[in-house]
């Protein structure tokens, strides 16, 4: 019997890390998910001030957890047969390195420093330094946002490391190049001991750091000093070459292969965002529009670059060649928040759970910490099965739903969540209701921009956990925009992706295109919309197209300041 083949695919999510196992010829064997234990005990992070660090240490231990784990639900022999690996992260997800590229928290003297740790996608303590690169490149001569949808976001590259430059010199001192946790991965999985020797995403350079061939890499010394001094210097010692990744950075070190049990002669391929490669895994095709749901959406699309031509598209995250599929181009939007307003909302409701039963003295400690996960579990259930049972009523409450501020269209950090026509008989369904309607409406919003903007949409493939566990989000999502969704066959696509950019990498295949159909697991649901919600829909969407104008025209006022007492 001939010997099968397999491809490792690490997804590294915003708490935490799933391993797939999978044969080259489609049949997945083995899963596992392991959670970031620093993350999950809230190290590092302030909500309130929108600061959110990972420790690298969390990933690391996490991944061995979670190869370890599948690699025991895998039959004998699994671990020496991997012929490739693929790694995709969050993003823009950068930490400050060392000249051998270690992040500066895995050093004694920076382990507890926050600002030496993985600044988060979502972290947005980089509000200030995105308006400046904003208000920068509006005044320079050569136009370098126009390839990331013309406004550069709090979430990105250069806003995050001029942050932490200006916030903290002891790190800004100790530090000799910025590295995407999607490039720093594979380069720690391949033994590197050399930050110049780092083999950067297309994906990650194109989309968050403004690279671009245009200009031949990243943008000129004088337009990045024109913005800080601080910046002087910093593009030589980070990249100018970048890698689609069907590529290899090469092969895992024994130390790794050791530790996982995995093949030494395995192949690493580059990394790159969660989305894209959960789009290659979702067996995206050109002009079906790839939602992946999670805490947030990424929305990708793929097109011939013939097709764009020189067409830049206004307002969304960016628009890079190979940075999905080698040869094409991809297209990013998405929302800050879509599972994380669900779970915003689930957290608020249950205060009272958490604080009156978590300290009842009558009730042991074990049942205090059942009863609690059990309310935790079981609330976004009961209140999507209540919800669903409401009218669709443009009266009623309407929310906006940038408690994370707004990714696309037209990025802009400041912005907040917000709630409107709540009266004495509004409840928790009505609320999540409006909430899970105030996702769909973003979601329109996008699509709307990309077709005003000459980008077709031929189809929707909906993608991530949220696309299999909420058949009231996905029905609503179909409602609102009036469109069909295809629901992939496995919730695992930005694993199952990056598997198969693996198997790509190693040689299996010559194309992406040909893993995806070997590899591709299919759709096994479909969501449609139904014709008699689609006036009253369109109604609640002009609703919130009007209150989000009215949030958006609030935050743009001057700020009063509070003079000293």
């Amino acid at each position: 019997m001939e010997s099968r083949e397999y491809a490792l695919g690490l997804d590294f999510g915003s708490d935490s890390v799933r391993a797939m196992i999978v044969t080259t010829d489609g049949e997945i064997v083995a899963t596992a998910v392991s959670y970031y234990a620093q993350w999950k005990a809230g190290k590092f992070c302030n909500a309130v001030e929108n600061q959110f660090r990972q420790h690298p240490q969390d990933y690391v231990d996490s991944m061995t957890e979670a190869v370890q784990a599948a690699l025991l639900q895998a039959p004998a022999g699994t671990g020496s047969a991997i012929c490739g690996i693929g790694v995709d992260t969050t993003g823009s997800t950068p930490v400050a390195v060392d000249r051998t590229g270690t992040p500066l928290s895995m050093l004694p003297e920076f382990a507890d420093n926050p600002n030496a740790m993985f600044v988060l996608w979502k972290d947005h303590t980089a509000i200030a330094e995105a308006d400046e690169i904003n208000a920068h490149n509006a005044a320079w001569s050569s136009d370098y946002l126009k390839y990331v949808g013309g406004i550069y976001s709090s979430e990105w590259f250069w806003a995050k490391l001029l942050h932490i430059l200006r916030v903290d010199e002891q790190v800004a001192d100790a530090a000799y190049s910025w590295v995407e946790h999607c490039d720093w991965l594979p380069f720690e999985l391949c033994g590197g001991t050399d930050a110049d020797q780092i083999k950067r995403s297309r994906c990650a350079a194109g989309h968050k750091a403004l690279w671009h061939a245009e200009w031949g890499g990243l943008p000129p010394e004088d337009y990045l000093t024109g913005l800080d001094e601080k910046l002087a210097g910093w593009r030589d010692r980070l990249f100018s070459e970048t890698y689609p990744s069907d590529e290899s950075v090469g092969t895992i070190s024994a130390a790794w292969a050791q530790k996982l049990g995995i093949n030494p002669e395995a192949v690493v391929a580059v990394g790159a965002f969660d989305a894209h490669m959960g789009a290659v895994g979702g067996e995206i095709e050109p002009y079906q529009l790839s939602r992946v749901m999670g805490t947030s959406t990424c929305d990708i699309l793929v097109a011939p670059a013939s097709d764009l031509g020189d067409r830049c598209v206004e307002g969304i995250c960016g628009q890079v060649d190979g940075s999905v599929i080698p040869g094409m181009v991809g297209l990013e939007a998405g929302q800050s928040a879509f599972g994380d307003v669900y779970a915003w909302f689930r957290n608020l409701i249950n205060w009272p759970v958490r604080e009156i039963i978590g300290q009842h003295p009558a009730i042991d400690p074990e049942t205090r910490t059942r009863i609690i996960e059990e309310a935790a579990d079981q609330t976004i259930a009961q209140l999507s099965q209540a919800a669903a049972e409401l009218p669709i009523d443009p009266q009623s409450v309407i929310a906006l739903d940038w408690v994370n501020g707004r990714r696309t269209p037209d990025a802009n950090q400041r912005l907040k969540g917000a709630l409107m026509n709540m009266n004495m008989g509004t409840d928790a369904p009505r609320i999540f209701r409006a909430l899970v309607e105030s996702t769909c409406f973003g979601a329109r919003a996008i699509v709307e921009r990309f077709e005003s903007e000459g980008v077709q949409i031929e189809g929707l493939i909906g993608l991530g956990g949220v696309s299999r566990k909420s058949p009231f989000v996905m029905q609503t999502l179909a409602d609102v925009l009036k469109r069909p969704i295809r629901i992939s066959a496995t919730e695992q696509t930005c694993a199952l992706g990056a598997a198969m950019f693996g198997a790509v990498a190693a040689g299996k295949f010559e194309q992406v295109e040909q893993a995806m159909k070997a590899m591709g697991q299919g759709f096994d649901q479909e969501y449609h919309p139904t014709d008699a919600h689609a006036a009253l829909y369109d109604e609640c969407y002009q609703a919130y197209l009007r209150f989000g104008a009215f949030a958006e025209e609030e935050v743009s006022q001057p700020q009063p300041t509070t003079s000293p007492s």
